[in-house]
């Protein structure tokens, strides 16, 4: 389902160039379950970002479904990602003028059909469907993350990439956000990717990945 060669990203910091990932070969099997870890700095991030089609890389490919993903043309690509990628950030990213059901909604507004009813599925398969009026400042920390799972999966891709899902949750929640996140991928063959420093949520996957200096040990 996903298939990198030879990755490298870099950023510029003040004169000094920071090579973040340092030619990264990578395969993840359909459906299959994988957990990034490692120290902080260390390119997990970011190799989600350039896996998702969010940073691009001076060198290297990723492949998804069999699809080259850079090269594609910026529409294509929004549009590939819409259709087959699902993305949850740590801080959440909801719209706070917008309901849980509008921030849900929001992916489908690329398309021409009304997509409320598929909204309130995914509201009702994260455990929401009763809260899809209420406002993000009016949900808590957990809420507003399930609402966001339920955003990434509304249009069901085929992937599912989570960045630190459970940062900035206390344990209890961080252990329903990971339940939903593992039965999503479970029960409709989702393939996920989840960033997490905590490597005891890591051992809940098909295969834990350790990062350090922009390559997997």
């Amino acid at each position: 389902m996903i298939e990198t060669r030879n990755l490298h990203r870099s950023y510029v910091l003040g004169k000094k160039l920071v090579e973040v990932l340092h030619g990264i070969d990578l395969t993840i099997a359909r459906g299959e379950k994988v957990f990034l870890c490692g120290p902080s700095g260390a390119g997990k991030s970011t190799l989600l970002y350039t896996l998702a089609g969010l940073e691009r890389p001076e060198e290297g490919s990723v492949h998804i479904d069999g699809q080259d993903l850079y090269k594609l043309g910026d529409r294509e690509q929004a549009r590939f990602r819409n259709a087959r990628i699902g993305y949850v950030f740590q801080n959440y990213h909801l719209l706070p003028e917008l309901t849980a059901l509008e921030n849900v909604l929001v992916p489908g507004l690329l398309g021409k059909k009304d997509r409320t009813a598929a909204a309130m599925e995914a509201l009702e398969r994260v455990g929401l469907a009763n809260r899809a009026d209420h406002l993000p400042a009016e949900l808590s920390g957990g809420e507003q993350q399930r609402v966001a799972i339920a955003r990434a999966i509304v249009n069901e891709p085929k992937v599912l990439f989570a960045d630190e899902p459970t940062g900035n949750l206390d344990s209890a929640n961080s252990k329903q956000i990971m339940d939903i996140l593992l039965n999503l991928a479970t029960e409709h063959g989702v393939t996920l990717v989840v960033v997490t420093h905590d490597e005891t949520i890591a051992e809940n996957g098909d295969r834990k990945l350790i990062i350090r200096d922009g390559k997997i040990w």
